[in-house]
Formats: structure tokens, sequence, C-alpha cells
């Protein structure tokens, strides 16, 4: 028997002994439910087996945005809108069929902003945890609470809650691209969220260029007498060309996992914690030729091609990817990498829900048993 089939016969057998709802309707209990309405109430058994499932069942689906498809369309809304007019010029990614929701995976929001030479968003805040990944382009920089940082291609930017933070490109600069991601949807069903707009529209720079990667960039050192008690992580910049040469040296003298190969996560530099307390962030280096092996765990995942091309099987889909190309593992989806490559690396950017699963204690992970760990592919 495989380990899907294993796991439907236990659940066939928990719902003949554990009381799950199997109750038929009748007219009394049609009555019933509608007497209960009247009063904004409801008969639990009616909803039990959707609300408490086995186990976890995402309402997202696995999908694969490929950037050659929509390159053009970020581009185009260039033509269309004024970053004054649009507020946030940007192409969001969706994945929700519950209205307003507009969710990328889970309750992560991911889209795609563009922005011209010489063009600058206003400055704001908002309770929601923000970050950026810039995808293409030179000149791009953003400014977070007094802060201005040159952002490169495949740099990782923070803008924590809270902090009045704009974009912008210097007018010697290329039009540039970069995906934004929020916890927004999340912050939305909490109904927690405030938006306010800088009273000056524009945020005054008070300190040094890229002054957080001069105090909190060198790995494994602190500066001294520099005190920082906020609850995200004091570098707002984390530089790509550290990240990959950090990716190399851990592959030169590791085995990596048999599922992500070369895994490390951005952290804190001050409690080596994730970079923010609902939104944490990886990069992943699959070497020459890997071929990983099939798990699943909570939390939802959003994935950007920031090297190389390979595929990844998702829930028994296969789906090859490029450079730029974004896709997503809902929740409790078995999945598995592959670089194509037999010469170069590949490299995986990815953002996700983790600190929320983990603080929560609902981290859970399994291995795929069946078929020496790897997915049927049926589509």
């Amino acid at each position: 028997m495989s380990q899907k089939e294993n796991i439907q016969s236990h659940d066939r057998y928990r719902e003949d002994i554990a009381g799950r709802a199997n109750v038929a309707d009748s007219p009394e209990l049609l009555a019933y439910y509608k007497e209960l309405e009247t009063y904004r109430t409801g008969a639990l058994w009616t909803i039990a087996n959707k609300i408490e499932p086995w186990q976890p069942k995402s309402a997202s689906v696995p999908i694969l945005w490929r950037y050659r498809d929509l390159r053009e369309l970020v581009l185009k809304s260039a033509d269309l809108v004024t970053p004054e007019k649009a507020g946030r010029r940007v192409v969001y990614l969706n994945n929700s069929e519950k209205s307003g929701l507009s969710a990328a995976v889970g309750l992560l929001y991911s889209g795609l902003q563009t922005m011209r030479p010489g063009e600058a968003a206003s400055a704001h805040a908002h309770s929601s945890s923000a970050l950026r990944f810039i995808m293409e382009g030179h000149g791009a920089y953003t400014i977070v609470d007094g802060q201005k940082m040159l952002l490169e291609a495949n740099d990782f930017v923070l803008t924590p809650t809270g902090t009045w933070h704009e974009h912008g490109v210097d007018s010697d600069g290329s039009q540039c691209i970069w995906q934004d991601g929020l916890d927004m949807p999340l912050v939305n069903v909490l109904e927690a969220g405030f938006y306010k707009v800088h009273p000056d529209l524009r945020q005054a720079v008070t300190e040094p260029l890229d002054s957080s990667v001069g105090l909190w960039g060198a790995p494994a050192l602190r500066p001294q007498n520099v005190g920082w008690n906020k609850p995200y992580s004091p570098l707002f910049r984390y530089q790509w060309g550290a990240t990959y040469e950090a990716l190399q040296r851990y592959a030169r003298v590791s085995e990596g996992s048999p599922f992500d190969d070369i895994l490390m996560h951005y952290t804190n530099p001050l409690t080596g914690g994730h970079v923010m307390p609902t939104l944490g962030a990886s990069m992943q280096l699959l070497r020459p030729g890997f071929v990983g092996k099939a798990h699943r765990h909570t939390g939802s995942f959003i994935y950007q091609v920031a090297k190389g091309q390979g595929y990844s099987v998702i829930d028994g889909q296969r789906f090859d990817w490029q450079e730029r190309d974004i896709f997503c593992v809902p929740s409790w989806a078995f999945h598995e990498h592959v670089n194509s490559s037999q010469t170069e690396d590949a490299c995986l950017f990815c953002f996700s829900d983790l600190p929320v699963i983990q603080t929560l204690h609902l981290y859970y992970e399994e291995a795929l048993i069946d078929n020496d760990g790897h997915q049927r592919v049926g589509g």
C-alpha cells in the first residue's frame, strides 16, 4: 500500500470510530438550521469536517508565473498609470478565489513593481511587513526610516512593519522591476491593518548611504555600543554577492539536504532568528545535476529563481523554471527540486510565513516514502 493510500485508509478508519460529522438532512433538521440562523448561530456538525480537517488542506494551488509572460505586461503598466495616481504600480499574483484576499499562496501576497528613471513613490507606512527582491535594472533605491539603500539584482531588502518607506529610481538609472512580498492577507484576516502617508510625502535622508550594511552586514561581527530593540532585523539590505559567496562556502563543506541541497536562511544578525516576525526568507543553492527528494511541511512558500534553470514537482505536477520565474508551494504539498544543468548552479530565493508557523508551534514535516522518495508526475 502506498503512503497516500495508507493515509486515506487510516482517515476512513478514524472517520468510522471517531464520531466525524455524518448527519443526513431531514425536514426537521433543515428547519432547525434555519431557526439557528435567525439568531446568528449554527450547528457545528454542519461545518466540522471543513474547519477541522484530518490534515492541512490548502485553498491555494501550485502555480508557476513565467517571467517571460509577465515582463511586458509589468512594463506596460508604466505607460498606463503614474506612481502618483496608482499609489503603488504593481501587477499582483493571484491564487485566491476569495474576493479581496489577493494572495499568491496561503496568506502571502506577491506582486511585480516597476519604476522608470526619475520616478519615485511617496513615503508611506503600514501594518504589513514587506520585502523586495530585485529582478532587473540598475539605479533603484529604497529609503526606510531615513536610511537610503541602493539596490542591485538579486538583493533582498526589508521594509518592516510600521516603518516609513519609499522607492524610486535615480534619473541616470534604467527601468527596474522587483518583486514585492507582504504578509498583507494575514494582517487583513486578523483585521489589524493600518496605512498612512507621510505628511511631507517624502522622507529626509538622515543616515549615511547603506548605513545598515555598514553596521550589521559583516558576518559573525556586531558593532560596539549600537543599540537595537525592534522586533525585526537592523540589517535592511542583504546583498546578492555576499549571499552567493556564503552558499558556495557552505557547499564546499556540506553534503547538503536530500530535499533542498544547500539552504541558508536570512537572519537577524542580533538574534540569529528570522528577519521579521511574520515573514522569513531563504536562499538555496542546487548544485549541478542535483535531484531532490520529495517532502512536505506546513507553511506557505513563494520561490523566485535567482540563478539557473531546472524544475520542481509540486503535488504531482512538474513546473519547469528559469531565471526570474516565480512559483509557489502551498502548505502540506509534496515538492521536490531539480537542477537541470550538469555544469551550473541553480539558486532559489524564497519567502514564507515560517516565523508565524514556528512561533505558534504549528510546523510539521514529513518525507515521501513511496517510489524512492519521488512523486509520480501526473501533469
